[in-house]
């Protein structure tokens, strides 16, 4: 970073060198590719469903090494224990003292791998970090690093040997996204870049763990004026109105949506927000923490369905202040 003081000198040409180095291996996800960097640029985790095989892992790999931050990766299995994701206290027997080993969580950025796969109470350990950035093992708080990201990814609930997450834990997750099948046409794209080499191992960081760090400190900077926040609390307050929702969005979730908004106005060179970024991020941001009636499941409605009908039945605002601002 050229200046600890700069601030929203257009910082498109940065963002957009962290797009492209990740779209050196994701191939034809730009989509996908923009929400997850607004999610980390607002300090959130990430959460990937999809069906095995078409690169969730491969893209938070490709995440991590654009940003240039130590990473871990903790694969999911039913036997996987709190203390293995965590750390656990060791006695050691020459200095008559317990010592205490961290484990993976105590990473900058951390892969959880198919996380629905590990047992209800695993999944707990992780509930602390994801809101407090911090562990507590044995009585004992250790302050995780900063930035610190959760990715996660998990097969879809039907799928064989799954848990279904814990609405807190789910409230926690800032974002979730799908990436698809590709088309055929980028699908052979795929296929012509593997067959020589993985580009993952080629692949070079574009920024470093300081820089990031510093991104997402001006990207909270990013005004957002009074109306546009009335206009996410009224959404929010539809929700938990909805006679179709057994379970609204919480504050968190409307925090979570301003947080956003906030990275992705940064991402498109503005310091202020404007209702179109809000209403981009609504949906991949509040659909997972949405919980439906039994008679709106039954009759085939979703959350996405509902979020796009309120989002239409609330007048937008319109900014008052100039573009300029």
């Amino acid at each position: 970073m050229q200046s600890k003081t700069r601030i929203f000198d257009q910082p498109q040409p940065l963002v957009e060198r962290m797009i492209m180095n990740v779209e050196k291996v994701i191939v034809g996800k730009r989509e996908t590719i923009e929400k997850a960097f607004v999610a980390m640029l607002s300090g959130g985790h990430l959460l990937l469903e999809d069906v095995p095989g078409v690169g969730k892992t491969m893209l938070v790999r490709a995440l991590a090494r654009t940003i240039g931050c130590e990473f871990k990766r903790i694969q999911c299995t039913p036997d996987l224990l709190p203390s293995d994701v965590t750390g656990v206290s060791v006695y050691n027997a020459k200095s008559g003292e317990f010592e205490f080993r961290p484990g993976p969580l105590m990473t900058p950025i951390v892969l959880a791998d198919e996380c629905n796969r590990t047992s209800p109470k695993t999944q707990a350990a992780f509930l602390e970090a994801m809101e407090e950035k911090r562990v507590t093992i044995d009585g004992v708080g250790y302050e995780l690093p900063k930035p610190f990201l959760l990715l996660a990814t998990q097969n879809p609930a039907d799928y064989e040997g799954t848990y279904a997450l814990p609405e807190a834990q789910m409230d926690r997750f800032l974002m979730k996204l799908t990436l698809g099948y590709p088309t055929p046409e980028q699908e052979i794209q795929m296929l012509d870049r593997l067959q020589d080499r993985q580009p993952l191992e080629h692949l070079k960081p574009v920024i470093v763990q300081d820089e990031f760090v510093q991104l997402q400190k001006e990207a909270a900077m990013v005004h957002v004026d009074e109306t546009l926040k009335e206009f996410i609390v009224r959404v929010a307050l539809a929700t938990r109105q909805h006679p179709d929702l057994y379970l609204g969005v919480s504050p968190r979730a409307s925090y979570a949506l301003l947080r956003a908004s906030q990275s992705a106005a940064y991402m498109r060179g503005r310091s202020y927000v404007v209702p179109d970024d809000i209403k981009d991020l609504l949906l991949p941001v509040w659909t997972h923490r949405l919980m439906l009636t039994s008679e709106a499941r039954i009759t085939g409605k979703s959350p996405e369905a509902i979020l796009s009908g309120l989002l239409a039945s609330v007048q937008t605002p319109v900014l008052r202040y100039a573009s300029s601002k």
